[in-house]
């Protein structure tokens, strides 16, 4: 497979990168004891019985929060910021890094919260079960978790960090399993009549969701909305959605990526549907009132309800690939490029691939079942309007390499049928779930004694 379509599944996957629950196991520290050496006879040293220290002892970890007598560290803070600046996928201004901490504080407070709640219930996570999860993320970063612990200490951050993070997560996830979803109740026959709905709404538009949410008060309005707008000004110069909505959203999905799923805008509350109904695929969206505080919303992708979606073809290509020594000009790889151009407009079928390409000393690269929807827009653009055997114009870049796609072969995608009763049943129950969930924290904080310091 191509490393183009290889870094858009990549994408596609997300995220998760640090995504979908982090990390590996935080080796103790051990210090050897000194050796033993001879006593030398020295003069006396002549200290002050109550000495004055000038300045502070670099080794203290200064609390910045106590919750309920958890202490939350400077460090912790630190570590955590690193974490998310690594996750976003793109640097923060240094302007902007005293807010970001300040709102990474609020998290580790909701989240020592969580632990707590969990622990006074009697929910503990065992340090295998977070070994366990440590270990998927770091193998699926091609790492051990050695190797893994490496790159987050020159990340700035700890797999201290990760482990509690981690450790939140589940200790959160099973407290709403005990304490909240067995008192949630779905009827059949709410069941049926989404699916009755469903049938009656064929055709009409659907919407890939991502969400943010932000939780505000009247009184903290306007510092919540100006961290809605610093996010989105961090996002479209490059960071990631899903990453910065698992650090910030105070919804029950940040532990996903801030992912919805596919919902129809009458399923959004209105202001989000109105929102999701004008935004193009791609486009993420201003701050947006809610009750309890606000949402920023992108519109991952979208189709039309029980219809076979043109988007869901699996093909078959051919890629051929012009790689340039470093340095390269575009005055100097402009040539190779229009006879690229033009060895492939009438290219004929992927059998003259391999002639082409070694004519031009091109890389040939076949990938079979590969979706449309899995590549990038502007290239699932063209791959709608391409007829079997034809190629698309010269894309990528100097540094990276040009490249042309070849379609060898499309298989239309079959119309959809309504989702199963046993899926309906677990999206309603988890929508439940994740609203009691938010008031079940929203007590916590209530009812928490913190002492900033």
């Amino acid at each position: 497979m191509s490393s183009t379509i290889a870094r858009t599944k990549t994408l596609r996957r997300g995220v998760a990168l640090l995504g979908a629950s982090l990390l590996a196991v935080a080796a103790a520290a051990q210090v050897a004891s000194p050796p033993q050496t001879t006593s030398v006879p020295r003069a006396p040293l002549d200290l002050p019985a109550n000495p004055t220290v000038f300045g502070s002892d670099p080794l203290v970890r200064t609390a910045t929060a106590i919750v309920n007598g958890d202490v939350i560290t400077q460090t912790d803070i630190d570590h955590r910021v690193a974490l998310t600046v690594a996750a976003s996928g793109g640097p923060v201004p240094a302007d902007e890094v005293e807010r970001l901490k300040l709102q990474v504080l609020r998290n580790l407070i909701d989240e020592t919260l969580q632990i707590q709640e969990a622990k006074a219930n009697e929910i503990t996570v065992q340090p295998a079960e977070i070994d366990q999860t440590l270990k998927r993320v770091a193998t699926s970063f091609k790492q051990t978790p050695d190797q893994f612990a490496v790159y987050l200490k020159n990340q700035g951050s700890s797999m201290r960090t990760l482990r509690r993070q981690v450790e939140g997560e589940l200790a959160w996830r099973r407290l709403q399993g005990r304490k909240i979803e067995a008192f949630v109740n779905v009827g059949d026959e709410e069941v049926q009549a989404i699916i009755d709905r469903l049938n009656a709404s064929k055709g009409t538009q659907e919407y890939r969701i991502g969400e943010i949410f932000l939780a505000s008060t009247p009184e903290t309005s306007a510092e919540v909305l100006a961290n809605a707008n610093r996010i989105i000004e961090q996002i479209k110069m490059g960071g990631s959605f899903t990453g910065y909505a698992r650090q910030f959203s105070q919804a029950s999905t940040a532990a996903v990526g801030g992912d919805l799923g596919w919902v129809r805008p009458e399923q959004l509350p209105d202001p989000l549907a109105a929102a999701a109904r004008s935004m193009a695929t791609g486009q993420i969206s201003d701050p947006i009132p809610v009750s309890g505080g606000m949402s920023i919303i992108a519109v991952q992708d979208s189709r039309q309800v029980l219809t076979a979606d043109p988007k869901d073809a699996q093909l078959s290509l051919k890629q051929m690939s012009l790689n340039f020594p470093a340095g390269t000009t575009r005055e100097a790889a402009t040539p190779a490029v229009e006879a690229l151009a033009r060895a492939t407009r009438d290219i004929g079928g992927c059998g003259r691939v391999d002639k082409v390409a070694a004519s031009l000393k091109a890389e040939v690269v076949q990938s079979d079942s590969i979706r449309i929807r899995d590549l990038p827009p502007t290239l699932q653009d063209m791959m709608l309007k391409l007829q079997i055997g034809q190629a698309t114009p010269p894309f990528g870049s100097y540094e990276d390499s040009v490249r042309v796609l070849v379609l060898c072969g499309r298989d239309d995608p079959v119309e959809n049928s309504a989702p199963s009763f046993d899926r309906i049943y677990a999206q309603l129950n988890e929508e439940r779930v994740n609203r009691r969930a938010q008031r079940y924290l929203r007590d916590l904080r209530r009812d928490a004694i913190v002492d900033y310091r």
